[in-house]
């Protein structure tokens, strides 16, 4: 049984009165009396809550950052009115902080025999699956005086999806797909190293691309055209030990190597090459594999969604053989890791050899912008120390992408805004250059 207010100001009223009219026990009895009948009668006459009935819909899955709408409906299978508050809870991390009170509790009537639908509106605030917690019910009686509670457990699940902000710029890394790939109008043919055609030559071809062949055939001069590229495999590799937990301003490095994960896998589809995915640190923590060009983006997408650094240093050993492992034939590997001096040279260095010598590699970082606002600061003692600070930093990450590229690896270190742009235009030279 539950009080409300309405019985608090009730019962200070009666005594208030018993107080000046008859100020004696036998008054107090008898207004506690009559208002605990009262009580006893309001609460027998509040329509039960463990007859209740729910059933749940809405949305299953959701963007980080927009809203999905989960519908419950109640139905009142009593014979007497269900006049109640309800509070549906889900997880602290489902609304913006502030604002759960009022997404998650409601009022409603149900008239005996009938039911009715609340839409509770989530909002998450990270990553992953959120599952419905309880159903609280307050049933009031008529009087309004007394309530009685019960939970219900209505079983439901949203998966957050990472936001991919990094879509924007997908259109323009499309239009230079299509003009690597010759299929718009532009000065010049677009390279490659798979054979395409053959076309007339006209002035200002390579002469390096007459087919002599086909010109000793027919009677105008015959040039091959090119184009890049196409079904070739490259594995994406997030690195979820320790140093993916950095936060690099509001968010985890982890989340914008997610994000430029998202961008490459768009365009390396939509370029006809197939792209897996791996987790890894300790222990693989998700992969995807063998999925269709119209499959691939929901998989890894859906994929990532509970994906979370991992406190741990990361196995680079056991990473070096998962990735030989997912990758049996030449592909383009793209780890996203840290560039720190120390985990490279401890534990990258020493793997690479096994990875460059059947496949391309390319290393992905997430730098920090706020240091290079640091090394632009002057005009304190403390900005000039900071200024140092953060110059010896930005050495050392140069130092560690040199060591890289002298074993043929290409470095994209840059911050989170930039990534997902600096890894496709990579992705794109190097399918131009025919080293996939």
């Amino acid at each position: 049984m539950a009080l409300t207010g309405r019985t608090a100001l009730v019962a200070a009223l009666c005594s208030f009165l018993v107080g000046i009219a008859a100020p004696s026990w036998a008054g107090i009895f008898s207004v506690n009396g009559l208002l605990s009948v009262a009580i006893l009668c309001d609460y027998f006459l509040a329509a039960p809550v463990k007859k209740l009935q729910f059933t749940r819909s809405g949305e299953t899955s959701v963007r980080l950052g927009e809203s999905a709408e989960v519908i419950l409906t109640v139905t009142n299978p009593s014979n007497r009115r269900l006049r109640a508050h309800l509070r549906d809870a889900w997880p602290p991390s489902s609304w913006p902080t502030g604002t759960e009170q009022a997404a998650s509790r409601h009022q409603l009537t149900v008239a005996p025999g009938e039911r009715r639908s609340l839409t509770t509106l989530l909002r998450p605030t990270r990553r992953g699956d959120r599952h419905a917690e309880r159903v609280t019910v307050r049933s009031f009686g008529p009087l309004g005086l007394a309530a009685r509670q019960g939970d219900h457990h209505i079983p439901w699940s949203v998966r957050v999806l990472p936001p991919f902000t990094s879509r924007k710029h997908l259109p323009s890394r499309l239009a230079r797909l299509r003009e690597l790939d010759g299929r718009t109008s532009v000065l010049i043919r677009g390279e490659g190293t798979e054979f395409d055609s053959l076309r007339a030559y006209v002035p200002g071809d390579d002469t390096r691309s007459i087919d002599w062949r086909a010109t000793a055939r027919q009677s105008t001069v015959a040039v091959r055209t090119w184009r890049p590229e196409r079904d070739r495999h490259i594995l994406i590799v997030l690195d979820t030990g320790r140093t993916s937990a950095g936060r690099v301003g509001d968010v985890p490095r982890l989340d914008a190597a997610m994000d430029a994960t998202l961008l490459l896998t768009a365009l390396a589809s939509r370029a006809g090459d197939r792209v897996d995915l791996l987790a890894y640190d300790r222990l693989r923590r998700a992969q995807v594999q063998r999925r269709s060009a119209n499959d691939i983006l929901p998989a890894v997408v859906s994929a990532l969604a509970p994906l979370e650094p991992e406190l741990v240093e990361t196995d680079t050993r056991g990473l070096a053989s998962a990735m030989l492992k997912g990758a049996p034939r030449r592909s383009l590997i793209v780890l996203f890791t840290s560039l720190d001096a120390a985990a490279v040279q401890e534990g990258l260095l020493p793997v690479l050899p096994q990875l460059t010598q059947r496949h391309t590699v390319l290393v992905a970082s997430v730098a920090d912008p706020h240091i290079e606002t640091m090394g632009a600061a002057r005009g304190t003692v403390d900005a000039v120390y900071e200024a140092a600070a953060a110059a010896r930093t930005q050495a050392e990450r140069r130092r560690t992408a040199e060591r890289l590229q002298r074993h043929g690896v290409t470095v994209v270190d840059e911050t989170p805004e930039k990534l997902a742009p600096a890894l496709a235009d990579a992705y794109l030279a190097l399918k131009a250059a025919g080293r996939l």
